[in-house]
């Protein structure tokens, strides 16, 4: 199995295999093509085995192949947030930007940041097309659900929901009903330690996107105005494709 089998875009398959990923691993291969047909997707899976990676690749087919998706992404701490944008500026560099004002819009978020933006208006969560929670138990774990319940409560009822787990419990499964209908249940064998330091052994360090001449303003502001509040934003602050950085250079 390819990527390319996946129904990525060669330019995404380009980026990634430039990385020295060639194999996908399991929850790679069962969850970027329901992305990409726009499945609601339940994914339980071990840590280490992929699983951002399976939605940052076809995401960024999304917005390439589609204007006007707004794409909200929440993460339990800053540290995911940032690999996550780090993630979107190496799969998605032979990609061509759009300046287009209808271009899609990605937030990546901890919870509280998120509400903290909607309260200023620089978020207008009834026009989310895609969430993506990762991961809801490491969100109970920072003491983060009842802020994920308010979000959950100014999204609209018309979207894409794609929400990952280490694993099930009682606390998350209330809110996990309220997200997901009738998803596309995936589960990982938490066993698979043998994959997971294969996929670790394939990936090349990522580097950091260097963008500052193209850099959205307003998301440049935003990083600047919240990086006071420490670890509870994440380090990068995604844009409408764009990464504004932790320190100016």
């Amino acid at each position: 199995m390819s990527f390319k089998n996946l129904g990525l875009s060669d330019q995404t398959v380009r980026a990634i295999e430039e990385q020295g990923i060639l194999t996908p691993t399991t929850v790679q291969a069962d969850v970027i093509p329901s992305v990409l047909e726009g499945k609601d997707i339940f994914t339980i899976a071990p840590s280490r085995s992929g699983k951002t990676y399976s939605y940052v690749m076809p995401l960024i087919d999304i917005i390439e192949q589609n204007q006007n998706k707004n794409i909200l992404i929440i993460t339990a701490d800053s540290y995911q947030a940032a690999n996550v944008s780090d993630s979107f500026a190496v799969f998605g560099k032979y990609h061509k930007q759009k300046d287009d004002v209808n271009a899609s819009s990605v937030i990546i978020a901890t919870p509280d940041l998120i509400l903290d933006l909607a309260v200023d208006e620089k978020v207008e969560l009834s026009k989310i097309n895609i969430l993506v929670v990762d991961d809801i138990n490491l969100i109970k774990k920072k003491h983060q659900l009842s802020n994920l319940e308010k979000i959950l409560e100014k999204l609209p009822s018309d979207k894409q929901n794609i929400v990952f787990t280490n694993r099930r419990s009682k606390e998350t499964q209330l809110i996990l009903d309220k997200i997901l209908k009738t998803p596309t249940e995936i589960k990982v064998d938490k066993n698979k330690e043998d994959e997971v330091e294969s996929f670790e052994a394939q990936k090349k360090e990522a580097p950091v996107c260097n963008k500052a001449d193209a850099l959205d303003d307003e998301a440049v502001e935003l990083s600047k105005k919240y990086r006071v509040f420490g670890d509870k934003t994440p380090r990068f602050l995604l844009i409408k494709g764009e990464l504004a950085p932790k320190e100016a250079e």
